[in-house]
């Protein structure tokens, strides 16, 4: 295991320390969260109920016994953990590399707590494109030719059948390009996540695990 899926591990035992027997967990998706689920089968928690964020992490987290089901049936999450490919100094995140940022987004909302966990690669100044986008397949050429320097990630779908793309202009000022892409018809969401969703950010390095705080407040 490299210094990288090292420090991944790291944040994602440091995260699953955080849950507690009886509580609803939101699971993402991604590398960071392929080792978050074995750390917290390991804990043998014997009456979470789990919501997965896509079929990858559901058929994962079946797999080592953890007890999964929608969200509509478990109803408001106690706390969702999740990866980021980017996190830049105010909070802003950049998701998405796994083409589930809709469904991680909808489960970052309806939870009481949202911990990111990433490894101290993912921290940068500023952040950078490729911004990922979930569109509708009707008129996708025109929903991107709408967005602006965009293209499509080939035939990759979302876990619900919509198409995957990548902005790839400026991200100068992600709360303008939040709002802009938001009200481009065609497209389902973004993978720019505001700090306000965030409720802790653990950063793994080679001095350990650092928590930030998020903006969003833990009821």
């Amino acid at each position: 295991m490299n210094d990288i899926e090292r420090h991944k591990r790291a944040a994602a035992e440091a995260a699953a320390a955080l849950v507690e027997d009886g509580m609803r967990v939101g699971l993402g998706t991604g590398s960071t969260v392929a080792h978050l689920l074995p750390a917290l089968a390991a804990r043998a928690l014997s009456e979470l109920r789990c919501v997965a964020t896509s079929p990858a992490t559901e058929s994962a987290a079946r797999a080592l016994g953890l007890t999964v089901e929608e969200l509509d049936a478990v109803g408001e999450l106690d706390i969702a953990i999740d990866g980021a490919d980017q996190v830049d100094p105010s909070g802003w995140l950049v998701k998405g590399g796994g083409a589930a940022h809709t469904r991680e987004k909808i489960v970052a909302s309806a939870s009481r707590r949202f911990v990111v966990i990433v490894s101290a690669e993912k921290v940068v100044q500023a952040l950078n494109p490729p911004v990922p986008l979930e569109v509708l397949r009707f008129g996708a050429r025109h929903t991107l030719a709408a967005v602006g320097e965009a293209r499509l990630r080939g035939e990759l779908e979302s876990p619900d059948g919509n198409l995957i793309a990548d902005y790839l202009g400026p991200v100068e000022d992600p709360i303008s390009l939040s709002g802009r892409l938001s009200a481009t018809p065609g497209v389902v969401e973004h993978g720019l996540f505001a700090p306000e969703l965030v409720s802790d950010i653990l950063i793994a390095g080679e001095h350990g695990v650092e928590r930030r705080a998020g903006g969003k407040r833990t009821v």
